[in-house]
């Protein structure tokens, strides 16, 4: 297969547009459009449906982009390896996250030690993080109860814990409340698929309980303004408390309500000077207790 032809195919993909590719690429137009041109040819295939100025992807040409997207992201960072690179205060780094709170806690060391990073954070569910990391979309991902795969590098970082919260004032003890107790109250609690949830739903069928919540909401916050709204009781990640003078934290007994948090790349990509950094990082801040 010719890389060039490979190369012309993924950046007119990419940017939509002939004239722009040839741009990226400080080619001409026409070189360009022989190189894609070629390459269908080559294979006897169609990857771009042309109609007048404008250009469409065929699903092959979707499939094959999915592939080059892969392709050259590996090219590059395999001249940044051969090239050396040791500072990682020359590039930057994304990351993905189920927890801003211990994701703050990595962006802080990474800072202090490595100021000139330019860092970027984007927040999502444990699945669609871990997704965007193997999608090369975000470098390094911080992530609950990530899966053992031979695939991903993965530091222990944090473990954190359920805590239901009431208003000040409640009727709820100041020890700990057993789980069954807890779901016989109104329930605030986050959307299907969050980890809260999860965790929260998983003990209660182990026990055979009742798990049915009067409110589902699809935020931290939102839950936090729920139940000082006196909606009902709220259940939240520890950490995730903060500081609410309206508020207090009751532990929750009777199920194991704790999440291990760990800082993870992938395997292939772990030697790369801007994620070595972020590891090492990790490796320094982790929680001992986190193992």
């Amino acid at each position: 297969m010719n890389h060039s032809q490979l190369r012309a195919f993924h950046r007119v993909a990419s940017e939509g547009s002939f004239t722009r590719a040839a741009r990226a690429l400080r080619v001409s137009q026409p070189t360009l459009s022989a190189q894609v041109k070629a390459l269908e040819e080559s294979f006897g295939v169609r990857l771009f449906d042309r109609r007048g100025r404008r250009i469409a992807l065929t699903p092959l040409g979707q499939d094959l982009l999915a592939i080059t997207e892969q392709i050259f992201a590996l090219e590059e960072e395999a001249e940044a390896l051969l090239a050396g690179i040791r500072d990682p205060a020359r590039g930057a780094l994304t990351i993905g996250a189920d927890s801003p709170h211990h994701a703050m806690t990595l962006l802080a060391g990474l800072k202090a030690g490595h100021g000139g990073l330019t860092l970027s954070v984007s927040v999502g569910s444990a699945a669609s993080v871990l997704r965007d990391l193997r999608d090369y979309r975000c470098d390094v991902a911080v992530l609950s109860n990530p899966p053992e795969a031979s695939d991903l590098k993965i530091v222990p970082f944090r473990r954190d814990r359920l805590v239901a919260i009431v208003p000040v004032g409640d009727e709820a003890e100041e020890g700990p409340v057993p789980l069954s107790l807890l779901l016989e109250r109104p329930l605030i609690i986050r959307e299907t698929g969050s980890v809260t949830r999860d965790v929260l739903e998983t003990a209660a069928a182990a026990r055979r309980l009742i798990f049915r919540p009067s409110m589902e909401i699809g935020s931290r916050e939102a839950v936090r303004e729920a139940v000082a709204a006196g909606l009902g009781v709220g259940v939240v990640f520890e950490s995730e408390f903060g500081r609410d003078a309206g508020l207090r934290k009751v532990k929750i007994a009777g199920a194991d309500l704790t999440v291990r948090y760990a800082v993870v790349c992938l395997e292939a990509r772990r030697r790369l000077a801007n994620i070595r950094a972020a590891m090492n990082v990790a490796e320094d801040l982790a929680d001992p207790a986190a193992t």
